[in-house]
């Protein structure tokens, strides 16, 4: 069996949560053989020990299909990191660009974190279909950027990490359906098709460094197609099972 090393130490891990999730459709995965865990509060502290990558700030993108836990795991993750200031997309896309949002993204967030300044972004308010005030988001030393394209291509190169948020795509409409409600049965046959459209010609998978199962007892964090061979990243054989983090 091959054992994969990183600079967060063997993976996979099991990222217990101080609570349950409070969402309960759980992807089904064959049973694993483990040996150890951490808390959330580890993750943390391997994510807040890499190297910059936008300016003073490590970026770390929370990327997955509408629906599949993505807002949650986030700020679980910015507690555990000790309040880290989570950018939700949801406050930079809009009805009208659902995708189309790069250009404010750069100006008003990446742009401003790289020169060690804060940042501020105008939330869109869906429901009255306006971009508010400026919100403050401070050069800290670890921000998270959860939401669907995330893991554009345009916002790699300023990541320090990228997490998939492992649910299929229809598992992860059907959540937020429901969630959503029967009011907004048009909005989400529309979102369907866009985030298709989207991924289908900038895919965000195949780039996660990590990809996160959610589990009954928290997270499940396993090495992404993304990640490679090299200086913090190395691959060894072993005839035990993998290490369990």
């Amino acid at each position: 069996m091959v054992q994969i090393a990183t600079s967060f130490g063997p993976i996979p891990w099991v990222v217990r949560a101080s609570r349950a999730p409070s969402l309960h459709c759980f992807r089904k995965t064959p049973t694993r053989h483990h040996t150890s865990g951490i808390t959330i509060h580890d993750l943390a502290a391997r994510l807040r020990g890499l190297p910059p990558s936008l300016g003073p700030v490590r970026l770390i993108g929370v990327d997955g299909h509408a629906g599949s836990g993505k807002s949650t795991f986030a700020g679980r993750l910015a507690a555990a990191l000790g309040g880290a200031p989570v950018l939700r997309l949801d406050d930079i896309a809009s009805h009208d660009q659902l995708f189309a949002w790069t250009d404010r993204l750069m100006t008003q967030v990446i742009h401003p974190l790289a020169r060690g300044e804060s940042a501020s972004c105008t939330p869109y308010d869906w429901r009255t279909r306006t971009f508010g005030a400026p919100r403050p988001l401070p050069a800290a030393p670890v921000v998270l950027i959860e939401g669907v394209g995330a893991g554009r291509r345009a916002l790699r190169p300023y990541l320090a990490r990228l997490l998939w948020m492992e649910l299929p795509p229809e598992e992860s409409w059907a959540r937020g359906r429901s969630r959503d409600g029967a009011e907004q049965r048009e909005f989400w046959d529309g979102w369907i098709r866009a985030e298709q459209a989207h991924f289908a010609t900038d895919p965000s998978r195949p780039h996660a460094d990590l990809l996160v199962l959610q589990k009954a007892e928290g997270y499940e964090v396993l090495p992404g197609p993304g990640s490679s061979p090299g200086p913090d990243h190395l691959a060894t054989q072993s005839e035990e099972p993998p290490a369990m983090w």
